[in-house]
């Protein structure tokens, strides 16, 4: 078996070796061949082989390639994809990716640690800094910039930061564009209560977005409204600009009823009946609003002029004292000192508002005008039954309490 493998190899070596070099061979040194099954002409063959073989295989070391997108020095960025990081002939070690305001970008490897891409997309209008290594080579460093938003939105929100509200004050916003895509916009906003209770989102309008408990807020409950609708998509090209936290919180429980069948006003603090004031409601021909509403402005003294409500000029009262708006149509439960104060308790004589008695200059003390509009805060509760109007609509004013809690959470996007 030996020699016939041997005399197989000299076969196929010879098919590679010129005659002249035959010849040499045989003619010069004749013990070469003789000692070529000794193993002395094997280990030479295995070393040619060898090295022939180790040329072949041996190749220049790949060095890893990483590339970085957006790419570096872009000036005008987009905002509305990821950072990916990626790299060829090797693997990612770290990538960190830092906003010009500190920030950093997080985001996740692949399985084979190949590629990274940011867990959310870039702001607008931020320059970043990508400090990106694959392993066994050295760092890169990549910087880019964000386009900005040609056009944006922003939303107002009710009540003001750091405020006390009454348990009636619902978290009211009003967006300076008309939002197409509600639950992206309202998913980016959050509203949440100290202690929990489920808070749900109710689109008016393509503007306004409230959210509110199933009941009244607990008195004592700590509110934090958290806005992420930076760069976040309303309509098309345009986005919202806001991410901020806001809170507030509710104070004490404060719920007045006025029955004008009565006409009288019960106003209950915590449960317990605080004080009961005689009233005047809205005529025959100008019924008040029905339903519960809550207190969302208030005025020491107010002009309140006829033709801002369609009523032509029946009347213009440059020094109203003591106002307390309830919609945003008109209603006002207010100080009333041109009437005798034999109407309150006794006739409905206003053009829809609720009336108490009060005096000129708003600084008496001693009337219910005053008694009233020192006890109350915005976002209190105020109750009219026994109008004869129908029930206030919900978007009048922050009156979304007019709704069935299926009703509201019928409104939701999300």
């Amino acid at each position: 078996m030996g020699v016939s493998h041997i005399s197989n190899r000299s076969e196929k070596q010879s098919e590679r070796w010129s005659r002249r070099g035959v010849l040499t061979v045989l003619g010069v040194v004749p013990a070469a061949v003789l000692t070529g099954c000794s193993g002395s002409a094997g280990a030479a063959e295995s070393s040619s082989s060898g090295g022939s073989s180790a040329t072949a295989s041996v190749k220049a070391a790949k060095v890893p390639t990483v590339t970085v997108l957006p790419a570096d020095g872009t000036k005008k960025a987009d905002f509305t994809t990821p950072v990916t990081v990626s790299v060829a002939d090797g693997t990612l070690a770290t990538v960190k990716v830092t906003g010009n305001d500190g920030s950093t970008l997080a985001g996740s490897f692949n399985d084979a640690k190949t590629k990274w891409t940011s867990a959310k997309n870039p702001y607008s209008g931020t320059r970043y800094t990508v400090a990106a290594q694959a392993q066994g080579a050295a760092a890169k460093t990549v910087t880019f910039t964000t386009k900005s938003p040609g056009e944006t939105f922003v939303g107002y929100f009710t009540p003001e930061a750091n405020s006390t509200s009454g348990v009636g004050m619902p978290v009211s916003i009003n967006f300076t564009h008309a939002v197409k895509d509600r639950s992206t916009v309202q998913k980016a906003i959050t509203v949440t209560a100290e202690p929990a209770v489920e808070v749900v989102g109710h689109w008016f309008s393509d503007t306004r977005l409230d959210f509110r408990p199933e009941a009244y807020w607990a008195a004592g409950t700590k509110i934090t409204l958290s806005l992420r609708l930076k760069d976040i998509e309303g309509q098309d090209g345009v986005y919202g600009v806001q991410s901020k936290d806001v809170t507030f919180d509710i104070g004490r429980e404060q719920i007045s009823t006025v029955d004008l069948s009565s006409k009288e006003m019960t106003v209950k603090r915590d449960g317990k009946t605080l004080a009961t004031y005689p009233v005047s409601g809205g005529n025959a021909q100008h019924t008040t609003w029905s339903g519960i509403m809550v207190i969302s402005e208030r005025f020491k003294q107010t002009r309140m002029e006829s033709s801002t409500v369609g009523l032509g000029d029946e009347y213009d009262i440059s020094d109203v004292p003591h106002a307390q708006r309830l919609t945003t149509s008109g209603t006002f439960v207010h100080g009333n000192y041109w009437a005798s104060t034999s109407v309150f308790g006794n006739e409905n004589t206003s053009h829809g508002c609720v009336g108490l008695h009060d005096a000129k200059g708003a600084n008496d003390t001693s009337v219910p005008g005053y008694k009233f509009y020192d006890s109350s805060m915005l976002g209190d509760v105020v109750i009219v039954k026994n109008s004869g109007d129908k029930t206030v609509a919900a978007d009048n004013g922050l009156n979304g309490w007019n709704l069935t809690w299926a009703s509201w959470k019928a409104g939701s996007a999300v």
